[in-house]
């Protein structure tokens, strides 16, 4: 019975770790989207400093157009972490069902396990009287 306990560990290992993963994913998507709108208060302050928001204006300021592209990668990162969050989700379904199974299998198999040696013998011996 030992294999089937090792099973249900591995499979709560794995559904542990797909779990981890999602929470790693959903917490860096929280820090790109404080990040980006960090980053879109800096450029409206700038804009406003300088009084140009056209961002094709030969005198729009280096620091905003910096800080638009850093956005814009942020946002392009956040797009592809809530992609890859998407992926995750049925694969920790998936765990999660592999580990009920084994789960199950195992409370299956214990049963037997649960008599006593007097009664193991009990039914030995009527069995053995038939």
């Amino acid at each position: 019975m030992r294999p089937r306990g090792n099973l249900v560990g591995l499979k709560q290992f794995q559904v542990n770790e797909k779990r981890r993963q999602l929470l790693q994913l959903d917490m860096m998507i929280a820090d790109f989207d404080r990040m980006g709108r960090d980053l879109d208060v800096q450029i409206n302050a700038e804009e406003k400093k300088a009084g140009i928001s056209d961002i094709n204006h030969f005198a729009y300021p280096t620091f905003a157009k910096a800080a638009r592209l850093r956005r814009d990668n942020l946002k392009n990162s956040q797009s592809d972490l809530l992609r890859q969050r998407t992926v995750a989700e049925p694969l920790l379904a998936e765990a999660e069902a592999e580990l009920s199974k084994a789960q199950m299998l195992e409370s299956r198999s214990g049963r037997g396990h649960d008599l006593e040696p007097g009664n193991r013998s009990a039914m030995i011996g009527w069995a053995g009287r038939l």
